[in-house]
């Protein structure tokens, strides 16, 4: 498999980088390297996995929809087009995306 890398920003600021690891039907599975940047966002990553490993949906999609309100996005790494309307989770050095 081709060694596909994405750049997470915000803005300018570097977030993490994620690493191709698999494709998964809709998911495509990545490694996950933070940057100094994650820090400050983590917390918001760790509240819809909370949410909707809790049972509460109407928190998980709400914990989703303030992610998706900050303006994130996925840069390839080479060739390919920005991604700036995905769903992304990310737990340690794991991440997945879908978009």
């Amino acid at each position: 498999m081709e060694d596909q890398r994405w750049q997470l920003r915000q803005g300018d600021e570097l977030i993490g980088v994620l690493t191709l690891e698999a494709i998964d039907m809709f998911w495509t599975d990545c490694h996950f390297e933070p940057a100094p940047a994650w820090t400050r966002l983590k917390p918001l990553f760790d509240a819809p996995r909370n949410a909707w490993q809790q049972g509460g949906a109407e928190a998980g999609l709400q914990a989703d929809e303030a992610l998706h309100t900050l303006g994130l996005r996925l840069v390839p790494d080479g060739e390919g087009e920005t991604i700036t309307d995905f769903l992304l989770r990310i737990n340690g050095d794991s991440a997945r995306f879908r978009y």
